[in-house]
């Protein structure tokens, strides 16, 4: 490690005292019941006090474990590193095992050492250090021994305070970054909405000589649904957009029309074959299930995370269904929306439309989309809604005229794929932020960040004289503990 003058390589155990919380054994502890911070109230550079428990601490160790202002806490296991300094005043709380207090030596800054732990943790930089094949711990003796290039105690207060404007400004950043996922689905939501209500494609509407959807259905044979089920219901629940249950009577633009999807699609199901038959799965028949519905949300489907075989085919009430499908989930996570692009098969979880030539599979794909989480009103249950078949046969559609769809369709996919595009640009944005902080943190602990003082005390001397003052200590910290009470 090549330091710049003035620095020192030192150990952890070298410039603070670490410490090991206390065990909960509610069979053991005795004592008064005590506020304590668990591995979970440490979170990346703050505390979440949110849910303090308490266990019970002899006078001994709440005097021994109590926290104070500046003391670091590292998380032991868990994510091993994760760490935050204290700032909210001596107060009666203890801490669990699954922490370590590191307490800076005089000199040395609480904050310098969790910036480099952090940085350490997040760059793999102690995992020789770890323990545990399956969860990795980090042992008390392995944080004694992490070595950090310290510098003079007046650069580690300019390096701090540089630290927290830079990281200020990142974070302001961030947030920023973070809202670009919320505001695209809102937009994507509004698109949709403008698209699937004639809004998108009014002036078009205006100059265009369109047959209306009446006189197309008039060419257009009904599809033979299947026999059996349950009955559409009769009531009426109007949608936001596009989608109703039954004939909400809403105003539509010019030839357009509310039309049962009976009547321009076949509606149908799936089923799981049997889990206890090992022979009806893996079989190549692509099967979606509700985990690929929810990965290719308002997208096309080309391959599933699970297949069938022909015999569970065969032995359930699966069926092969046409590519362009259009497939809604009505139950567990309702309203994930994906078509089809070659022959399926799904589980019962959804409900699936195979149009007719009077209504475009994408159009339709649109319209189930432009309703969002309101699809839910056609459901019942608050926790769990599901969307039943009774309301699924009576869903109507604002249906424009064919050639309308396929404008709609054009539109829409260019406005939603520019959209994309804006929040694919913001995520590229969101890792520069990544590796602009990674880097700015290698400058600091390079001696790069801040400029050096020669007037500053070297820390070689601040280390001797830490270590001179441990030499000088009693020897016993409990009984000189126990002496000055």
């Amino acid at each position: 490690m090549t330091l710049p003058e003035g620095w020192v390589e030192a150990t952890i155990d070298e410039v603070a005292e670490t410490k090991l919380g206390k065990m909960l054994d509610a069979a053991k502890n005795v004592g008064q019941p005590v506020a304590y911070l668990r591995n979970v109230n440490v979170r990346w550079g703050a505390f979440d006090l949110s849910d303090l428990q308490e266990m019970k601490v002899s006078a001994e160790e709440a005097v021994e474990l109590r926290v104070r202002d500046g003391d670091l806490f590292v998380c032991e296991g868990g994510e091993p590193g994760r760490c935050a300094v204290w700032h909210g005043g001596d107060q009666p709380i203890v801490f669990q095992k699954a922490l370590h207090r590191v307490r800076a030596a005089d000199g040395v800054m609480a904050e310098y050492l969790a910036r480099y732990i952090a940085q350490l943790a997040r760059l793999g930089g102690f995992n020789d250090f770890l323990t545990g094949s399956t969860i990795k711990h980090l042992p008390q003796v392995g944080l004694k021994k992490i070595r950090l290039p310290l510098p003079p105690a007046p650069e580690q207060r300019r390096i701090v305070a540089k630290l927290d404007a830079l990281t200020a400004r990142l974070a302001r950043a961030r947030a920023e970054l973070d809202r670009v996922p919320v505001l695209a689905e809102r937009q994507h939501l509004a698109l949709l909405r403008s698209g699937v209500t004639g809004m998108l494609t009014e002036d078009w509407r205006s100059d265009a000589k369109l047959e209306p959807i009446s006189e197309a259905l008039s060419r257009v044979p009904a599809p033979q649904q299947g026999r059996g089920g349950r009955e559409a219901t009769d009531k009426v629940i109007a949608g936001v957009a596009a989608i109703a249950v039954n004939d909400p009577q809403t105003p539509l633009p010019d030839g357009w029309a509310w039309v049962s999807l009976l009547r321009v699609a076949k509606q149908e199901t799936g089923h799981t074959p049997s889990r206890s038959k090992p022979e009806y799965w893996d079989g190549g028949i692509p099967w979606i299930g509700i985990r690929d519905a929810g990965a290719h949300h308002g997208r096309v489907i080309e391959t599933t995370m699970q297949t069938i075989s022909e015999a569970g085919l065969a032995n359930s009430s699966a069926r092969l269904l046409p590519a362009g499908t259009v497939c809604l989930s009505r139950t567990a996570s309702v309203g994930y929306v994906t078509m089809m692009q070659t022959s399926m098969a799904t589980s019962q979880d959804f409900a699936t439309w195979s149009c007719t030539e009077a209504l475009l599979p994408e159009y339709l794909l649109f319209a189930l989309m432009a309703e969002g989480d309101d699809i839910r009103r056609f459901g019942m249950g608050s926790t769990h809604t599901t969307i039943y078949f009774p309301e699924i046969r009576a869903f109507h559609i604002a249906l424009p005229p064919i050639e309308e769809q396929r404008e709609i369709v054009a539109r829409l996919k260019v406005a939603l794929a520019r959209a994309d595009r804006l929040e694919a640009e913001a995520a590229r944005a969101r890792a520069l932020l990544d590796r602009l902080e990674a880097a700015i943190l290698a400058r600091a602990f390079r001696g790069e960040l801040v400029p050096q003082d020669p007037a500053d005390e070297p820390a070689s001397v601040l280390l001797d004289r830490i270590r001179a003052a441990r030499a000088a200590a009693p020897k016993n910290p409990k009984r000189a503990m126990r002496g000055a009470k």
